[in-house]
């Protein structure tokens, strides 16, 4: 566990993942710790995903506890309602949701914690009393080992120096491909679901008034065999919140049927390979999809979706494609808990599940209540691997009826409604924490 000490380093401290975007905070006095982050991405900043991010009520939670930038966090939504294929509303529900995106979440979370200036935030005023933040780039994790009751930390550098530092507390939060868990669990993998998320965004200010509509404070799905697709508005530029200049994101889930990652089909390799020829295993960075590969799913868009879909999906100047994965580890602690698990490295959920981000937020928020002696470590792995376990399968389970099962809409709406229910409404079944 991590120790007000000043010559000690904490690695990432309480600090969990989704999506590469990482949920830190720093702990005040007597609670205050000194952080190191090893990030493996060489470069200061992380680019832009270009995604949206349902916020989720953890989500508003952390950044209500811990966020001292002043600023609104998400666009809001009143209404959920679904199209058919004609862009007709065929069901509508009012319920309010709250819509944000990776980068502004981002942009704040590094504002609080190491004080980067973007124009995204002001930079609150540093705490001098929640101890120091390190932040090293280009540093890849390559073993750990336990030294009296402290682990020590192996890394390599990209310019292949290697080096160590002793850590009280370890916490793996790098992600679904994480490579802390690949450390501690080499035979837990992730797996291909058989279809990927097209996505993208396009200003609200360039579509039609009637596709503007279907989204504008609105949560829109439509479904068909093998597809399901959704939008929403997100701030624009820079978090940009004002009307007009807000973000329409989507989601597009399509088939890919595929061995594997490692051994893909000709259709998932042609999408996967960008316009410089390079295969992605994964994640297609946005902007860099092949033309004709795009040209493809355009021409699919525009024959099988109602025509606001099909306006934005043709509309997007950089889309970027995320293969849909499962993997979930049997635990969240190692080394007697001085090496820990959080977020997508603990448990990579499906998107349907809109609760990526909101796990990450609970495990941080969890961690630092055990920290401050609110919650008991039991309590702590409890509630943290129920999450991890129940919301994972039904993902997966939500996934499989989306798209490889032909179901009425009800279905899917119950689906939804499902996956929006409350965590503190949850009661974790006993397959998921019997062995906590």
């Amino acid at each position: 566990m991590a120790q007000n000490t000043s010559d000690k380093h904490s690695d990432g401290f309480p600090h969990a993942t989704s999506q590469n975007l990482n949920i830190i905070i720093r702990l005040p006095p007597p609670h205050a710790h000194n952080i190191t982050l090893l990030e493996r991405n060489p470069t200061a900043l992380l680019h832009n995903q270009g995604a949206g991010i349902v916020a989720g009520g953890d989500t508003l939670a952390f950044f209500k506890r811990y966020d001292k930038c002043e600023r609104d966090l998400a666009a809001g939504s009143i209404r959920r309602q679904y199209l058919n294929k004609d862009g007709e509303i065929v069901h509508k529900e009012d319920m309010r949701q709250n819509m944000t995106s990776w980068d502004l979440v981002y942009h704040m979370l590094r504002a609080n914690v190491d004080g980067v200036r973007s124009d995204y935030c002001e930079v609150p005023k540093d705490d001098p009393g929640s101890g120091k933040v390190t932040h090293l780039h280009g540093h890849k994790v390559t073993s750990l080992e336990e030294k009296g009751d402290k682990i020590v930390v192996q890394y390599e550098t990209n310019e292949g120096k290697k080096g160590d530092m002793e850590a009280d507390l370890v916490i793996g939060a790098d992600g679904p491909s994480s490579t802390i868990r690949s450390i501690l669990t080499p035979n837990v993998e992730r797996k291909y679901a058989g279809y990927v998320a097209l996505r993208g965004t396009v200003p609200e200010n360039e579509v039609t008034p009637k596709t503007r509509e279907a989204f504008c404070e609105r949560f829109t799905f439509f479904h068909t065999k093998g597809i399901q697709i959704l939008a929403y508005l997100i701030p624009g530029e820079n978090g940009t919140l004002e009307p007009g200049k807000r973000l329409i994101n989507f989601v597009y889930y399509t088939n890919f049927p595929s061995p594997s990652l490692s051994d893909p089909s000709p259709e998932f390799r042609e999408l996967m390979t960008d316009a410089e020829g390079q295969y992605h295993r994964i994640t297609m960075p946005p902007g860099k999809t092949d033309p004709q590969a795009w040209k493809k799913q355009r021409k699919i868009a525009s024959e099988r979706l109602p025509p606001q879909f099909a306006e934005i999906v043709c509309g997007t100047k950089k889309p970027f494609v995320q293969a849909i994965t499962d993997v979930l580890s049997p635990t969240n602690e190692f080394f007697n808990g001085r090496v820990i698990l959080v977020g997508d490295a603990l448990s990579g959920f499906r998107p349907h599940t809109v609760a990526s981000t909101s796990q990450a937020c609970f495990d941080a928020i969890i961690l630092a209540d055990m920290i401050e002696g609110k919650v008991g470590r039991k309590e702590w792995k409890k509630q943290t691997l129920g999450y991890a376990r129940t919301i994972q399968k039904r993902g997966v389970n939500m996934g499989e009826r989306s798209q490889h099962q032909d179901l009425p809409l009800e279905e899917h709406i119950k689906d939804r409604n499902l996956a929006s229910k409350p965590r503190e409404e949850e009661v974790w079944p006993e397959w998921a924490v019997g062995d906590v």
